[in-house]
This record gives C-alpha cells, structure tokens and sequence, in this order.
C-alpha cells in the first residue's frame, strides 16, 4: 500500500468522526483548495502530512473520545529478574488489544511522536491488510506474489480458530465516499 492510499484512508476514517478536512487544509496550510485528490497529492509529495497527522483536530477526530479502538500489540521479549536473582527471558506473543478512553487522542499523539513513522503508527489502527510502501513498484510486486500450492489441512476446531489472526477487511479499489460528496 502507498503512502497516499494509506494517507486517503486515514483522512476518511477522521472525516467520517467529524474532521472537515477541507477547512483545515486552507486554514493550516494557507493554499486554496482545488479537491480532496490533489490536497492529499500535495501533502504526500512534499510530505506535509506530518502537520495534519500531528493536529489536535485531527487527532481528536481520529480517535474519537469513548470509541473502542482495536490494535495489535507486536511481539515482545525482555528479560525479568526472578525471585532468586537470575534473570529469565519472557516471549509474549502479538495480541489484539482494546481501549476506551475519554483522551486518548493526547495519548496517541505522544505516541506517535515517539515512533519512528507516525504513519506505521496510525496504520496500526485500521485493520488494513497490506503494509505501506513508499513507491508503486514495490506495492505492485507485493499484490502479485508468486503462486504457491498448500497442503491441504483440517478446517480449525473452534479452540485454535480464537488463537488465530482475525481476518482483516478488503482493501477498497474504488474511490472513497469522502472523496465522491461535494464539498460545500
């Protein structure tokens, strides 16, 4: 996935909670708005991006106050002193997490400053399927992998189906709706 999809996305997950995006654009950024395309064009180009990502209306739209949000937390190893002084190295496995804060924007924003892609950051709130690249080549190459045949399997009883990754939504080919609606 391109930084612009992943960006198109991300602004029309703000807007649908309330973001108008069109105001902050010729607001913050002080250029006349032509469309949705060319102003998200624009920040990706020039990556100007970082100042809608880091804008407290944004944020605040983005996570939105009282809504549960979902994520997957990475695989973790450190090591804990046990209680007879040696040192015992602990493996979690990834897991989904929920959260449902009032202010969960300010914490996510401070977040996301700390992380080294803010982008990569906030890619973990979508549930989207494919990693982001920054050229179209490499996205291109990523959606055609070479075919592989598999063994075939048991279907999974309903104990290993919970302990398995939860299916991820379709990527969306169409233009979204935010980008369709007049703006006013």
């Amino acid at each position: 996935m391109t930084r612009l999809e992943l960006l198109t996305i991300v602004v029309g997950r703000a807007r649908t909670n309330g973001f108008e995006f069109r105001r902050w654009y010729t607001t913050r950024l002080g250029l006349p708005w032509i469309s949705a395309e060319a102003a998200l064009t624009l920040l990706d180009q020039q990556r100007r991006y970082y100042a809608l990502l880091f804008s407290h209306e944004f944020a605040c739209a983005f996570w939105k106050a009282g809504e549960e949000i979902t994520f997957r937390v990475p695989e973790q190893t450190f090591q804990r002193p046990m209680p007879d002084g040696s040192l015992q190295t602990i493996h979690r496995k990834p897991y989904t997490r929920r959260s449902a804060r009032r202010d969960a924007w300010l914490y996510h924003l401070r977040e996301m400053a700390l992380a080294e892609e803010p982008l990569r950051y906030l890619r973990k709130y979508l549930n989207v399927a494919d990693d982001f690249t920054d050229d179209l080549a490499a996205a291109i190459a990523d959606q055609n992998p070479p075919a592989k045949s598999k063994p075939e399997t048991a279907p999974p009883t309903l104990t290993k189906r919970s302990r398995e990754k939860p299916i991820t939504r379709p990527i969306p080919t169409d233009t979204p709706a935010f980008l369709r609606r007049p703006y006013h």
